[in-house]
């Protein structure tokens, strides 16, 4: 390849004169030490990923095999079998479920949103938004149980006995700080200049954020309230602790949410040691419609997380 370079001459014109490129030098080869390693780095990647994909096809193998083998419509229906009966399912324990990460959701949602707001817009670099910034990330890595250790002694033991509300509140603290912090980056990644045409247009900073930024960040907040109950569905320590279990729907003619209530989480817990092969099976029917209901939810968060305000 030849490429020119210009040198001034006698009479003041630029003369142009050639360089000459090897294109050899700048080819890829394994030869070079710095190709070679780069080769070998990818394939040790690819290899890795490939092991840390076993494990996971073979849980998802397995729960298709044993799982999909018990699936009917009755399982949506009954209830949970007695020890030697034979039948059943886990229709109270889904319905538990939603009931209580819904509880968990009205709790979360709402102040995750106003935190996110708080350190997004009203105060973001004053010393009480820095506070709650870094609370918010420990408690992404907090332990589930400790969740559920504190809601059964400010909930459970003021009430008097176990509840989907002690259980929705446990799943709460879970929650709150995924809520909070994908609010907060939601709504910086707002341009600008919607904000500033929306103070131009004489609206207050309450009229501005209710009206134009949430409305405009409200594909980024969402995901983050998808993978929160994605994470609240699955746990089952907080939920022993709180919610317990039960065999039999949300109370006897009625809802009754200061009774205990199942959930998917911990019949799974609790069948799945029993000596009994109807309840192993109901276990890993539970474990499919538990991992289907999560993964839903992680890919309705994921989809919308591809989506970019403009």
């Amino acid at each position: 390849m030849d490429q020119t370079r210009t040198t001034p001459g006698q009479t003041g014109q630029v003369a142009q004169q050639p360089i000459q490129i090897d294109m050899r030098l700048l080819a890829k080869s394994l030869r070079r030490p710095r190709s070679a390693f780069s080769f070998f780095m990818n394939g040790v990647v690819g290899l890795m990923t490939i092991i840390a994909l076993v494990p996971l096809f073979s849980v998802i193998f397995m729960l298709l095999l044993r799982g999909g083998a018990r699936l009917s419509l009755s399982v949506f229906t009954e209830l949970p079998p007695s020890a030697f009966e034979l039948g059943g399912g886990f229709g109270n324990a889904i319905a538990g479920t939603l009931v209580i990460v819904g509880i968990a959701a009205l709790i979360s949602v709402p102040f995750g949103i106003i935190s996110g707001v708080f350190l997004a817009e009203v105060a973001p670099g004053s010393r009480l938004a820095h506070a709650v910034r870094m609370c918010a990330k420990l408690l992404t890595g907090f332990p589930s149980i400790l969740a559920g250790v504190f809601a059964y002694g400010a909930v459970v033991l003021l009430t008097g006995g176990f509840s989907a509300v002690a259980g929705g509140i446990a799943l709460s603290i879970l929650m709150l700080p995924t809520v909070t912090l994908t609010a907060e980056e939601a709504i910086r990644m707002v341009p600008s200049k919607i904000r500033e045409a929306a103070i131009g247009m004489g609206a207050t900073r309450v009229q501005t954020v209710w009206m134009v930024l949430l409305p405009t960040a409200f594909p980024g907040v969402l995901t983050g309230i998808m993978l929160a109950v994605a994470r609240a569905a699955g746990e089952t320590a907080p939920l022993l602790f709180t919610a317990l279990f039960s065999n039999y729907w949300l109370g006897s003619g009625g809802l009754d949410l200061m009774q205990p209530t199942a959930s998917l989480a911990v019949l799974i817990y609790n069948f799945s040691a029993m000596p009994f092969e109807n309840q192993v099976e109901l276990a890993w029917a539970a474990a499919l419609v538990l991992v289907l209901m999560v993964l839903t939810v992680n890919l309705i968060g994921q989809s919308l997380s591809r989506t970019r305000v403009d």
